[in-house]
């Protein structure tokens, strides 16, 4: 049974709920959205680092879901569709960030430094969150040193958990060239927080 009212129980049903809202019905939509909201807002948090730059990237990947709904074939799931989406759309605000900040020329790092905690594993207990802050807030601005291609690869991978075939579908990258960007991530990680994870 599914614990969140509302939202699609199976592949199949997700199938109904795309094609009820290709017909016009709003609420599949909304349904949909309140499936992948969570994972898609939490995957450019990742990726960016900010919170209010994850929102809005959230919501426009939401708003190219509703636009582009009928290019969708259904040969891949809706969630690589979306990841596939939202990707694209940090890696526009990450370029976008880099062109603004060589415009100011302001000398500051055009990579961004965030410190929220609660990234990585996501336990809400207060005591683990506690405990886990500084270390989170660490990895987080690591992972935010690292170049987009071996950024992202290190977040679908090490993060949300997907293979290299769902990498590649999602980023349009060779797995070849995925674990090589994870390869040198995950090298770049390890001595950045070595005192960390001694």
């Amino acid at each position: 049974m599914n614990d969140r009212p509302n939202q699609p129980d199976t592949r199949e049903d997700e199938r109904e709920l795309i094609e009820s809202f290709r017909k016009g019905n709003i609420r599949a939509f909304d349904r949909l959205v309140g499936a992948h909201r969570d994972r898609v807002f939490g995957l450019c948090l990742r990726i960016l680092g900010d919170y209010d730059d994850a929102d809005e990237c959230a919501q426009e990947t939401f708003v190219k879901m509703y636009n582009g709904i009928d290019s969708f074939r259904m040969e891949s799931s809706l969630s690589t569709w979306l990841y596939r989406i939202a990707v694209n759309t940090c890696k526009n605000r990450i370029a976008s960030r880099k062109a603004r900040n060589r415009h100011l020329d302001s000398g500051a790092d055009p990579e961004p430094a965030p410190g929220n905690p609660g990234l990585g594993d996501l336990s809400f207990e207060p005591a683990c969150l506690f405990e886990r802050s500084e270390r989170q807030r660490r990895i987080t601005q690591a992972i935010a040193l690292l170049p987009e291609k071996e950024r992202i690869a290190v977040v679908l991978k090490d993060i949300e958990g997907k293979t290299y075939e769902e990498i590649e579908e999602i980023t349009g990258i060779k797995e070849g060239t995925v674990k090589s960007s994870l390869s040198r991530a995950r090298k770049f990680l390890r001595n950045e927080l070595k005192d960390v994870f001694p």
